[in-house]
């Protein structure tokens, strides 16, 4: 079914043919794939202003962030890896090993920014609406990212869903990880992926025949 013409008098004006090239080039890295430059301090200051530019219901501002660069970075993977261990302890040591020197790793890009749902359960805005909210976050981010010719991933994962981990990571009681964003400079261009049939997956609403069985 064709989308209903809408009226000229209320068309938006012409897209910038610029930004929606960006979004269409727009590909997830590898945090491995992800190098030095990352973006410095007043990059990233704006880089999170543009992230929280996101539909917000009632103004709660159910997120924040936590930024690991530097030598934060390898501290805070030996700590992950050492609570992989300890929560671990019936694991195959082999198997056991290898998933602490992957949290070891964790944090090959320059920079990773975390951001945490922390919905306000005192609303009646449902708790699902502002996790929502945190998701806009991280890709927002990742948008923002890219239009100043940054690469970056949104992760989860381990570090992100264990209660220990949290801990680490500075969670508090009744926040979740909505994402581990990691940022640098790709090594090299990612390719392209298959995408979904965007028809497939879209249908317009009827009113049903009221005839009808």
């Amino acid at each position: 079914m064709p989308v209903p013409p809408s009226s000229p008098s209320a068309r938006p004006s012409a897209p910038s043919d610029g930004w929606l090239d960006a979004m269409a080039r727009r590909r997830s890295v590898p945090a491995a794939g992800l190098a030095e430059p990352g973006p410095d301090e007043a990059t990233l200051q704006r880089m999170l202003e543009l992230a929280t530019r996101v539909p917000d219901h009632a103004m709660l501002a159910p997120w924040r962030f936590i930024v690991i660069g530097g030598e934060a970075r390898g501290r805070l993977g030996a700590l992950l890896a050492e609570a992989y261990r300890a929560g671990n302890p019936d694991m195959a040591p082999e198997r056991r090993e290898k998933f602490a020197g992957i949290m070891s790793r964790l944090f090959p890009a320059p920079l990773a920014v975390v951001v945490v749902s922390r919905p306000n359960r005192e609303t009646m805005i449902p708790v699902f609406e502002q996790e929502l909210s945190a998701g806009a976050v991280c890709m927002n981010l990742l948008h923002a990212a890219h239009g100043f010719g940054f690469s970056g991933i949104w992760v989860t994962g381990w570090a992100a869903t264990n209660t220990h981990a949290q801990r680490l990571l500075g969670l508090v009681e009744g926040e979740k990880v909505a994402g581990i964003v990691h940022l640098g400079t790709a090594r090299e261009a990612p390719g392209e992926r298959p995408r979904p049939d965007v028809g497939e997956r879209t249908a317009f609403w009827s009113a049903p025949d009221p005839a009808a069985p």
